[in-house]
């Protein structure tokens, strides 16, 4: 399997519209993120948030600055790169294991080694009952699950994920939640992971990035040191709890300044 890569964002902008419409959407935005690390980004909405995942998904053209994943430039969309959306985006004309299976199959891999892809992850997903199962036939949670494995089983080193749990209820988010981190564990890639909860933010990161308004800035960078596994009771510990304020603060000034 593919190790984990690091991702170096330098100095990266973002541009839509032309002439008076112009809307600079990112500005100045440098971080790193380090090969096997789990790195968190909040922010206000409208900040750029996902638009930073879409130009190293390479699903976006930046307007200036340097993109590396690995030490390579971003030129389009990779395998080295896997994308999971808020949305499941899976083909609703195949089974769970067809879907999981796209990738391998359009990377020319022989059906050995992609039932062995398969199955390997939908067992990691807690998924394998369900492989002959459509779309259609499953829950939102189930079909992240799948959404998740289809990425995996690519063998990224970099997984970028758009709040992939925002439109779960928070049963459901939790158990993903935990779900998540498992496979990280197991799998050793590098995630970078988009989203609007700040207690998801902290238990699932090695650092979180907060994010200024439009134009999108680093405003701060925050480690987060609890150690894991993070049991649910890790939400009640007052240093989570400074941690989580700290946050909150942050994003107020920013509704504030504007």
């Amino acid at each position: 399997m593919t190790s984990s890569a690091d991702i170096t964002i330098s100095d990266v902008s973002l541009r839509y519209g032309k002439g008076a419409k112009t809307v600079l959407a990112l500005d100045g935005i440098s971080l790193d993120v380090k090969p096997n690390e789990f790195a968190v980004i909040v922010g206000p909405s409208g900040c750029g948030k996902s638009s930073l995942l879409y130009l190293i998904a390479g699903l976006e053209d930046l307007t200036g600055g340097r993109i590396t994943v690995g030490g390579q430039g971003i030129e389009g969309p990779g395998p080295d790169r896997g994308m999971v959306f808020q949305s499941y985006t899976l083909f609703p004309w195949l089974t769970v294991a067809q879907n999981v299976e796209y990738g391998p199959r359009r990377r020319g891999l022989g059906e050995a080694e992609r039932k062995a892809l398969v199955d390997h992850y939908l067992e990691e997903v807690g998924l394998a009952s369900f492989r002959n199962h459509y779309p259609a036939q499953l829950s939102g949670g189930m079909k992240q699950r799948v959404a998740i494995a289809r990425a995996l089983a690519n063998d990224p080193a970099v997984l970028l994920m758009d709040e992939p749990f925002g439109a779960l209820d928070s049963q459901t988010r939790h158990t993903m939640q935990r779900l998540l981190l498992r496979v990280w564990d197991h799998s050793h890639k590098t995630v970078l992971f988009v989203t609007h909860d700040i207690e998801e933010a902290i238990l699932l990161a090695d650092r979180v990035f907060v994010m200024s308004g439009r134009p999108g800035q680093i405003r701060k960078v925050l480690t987060v040191d609890f150690p894991r596994p993070r049991v649910g009771d890790i939400v009640l510990d007052p240093a989570f709890i400074a941690m989580k304020r700290e946050i909150m603060g942050l994003l107020r000034s920013e509704d504030d300044d504007h």
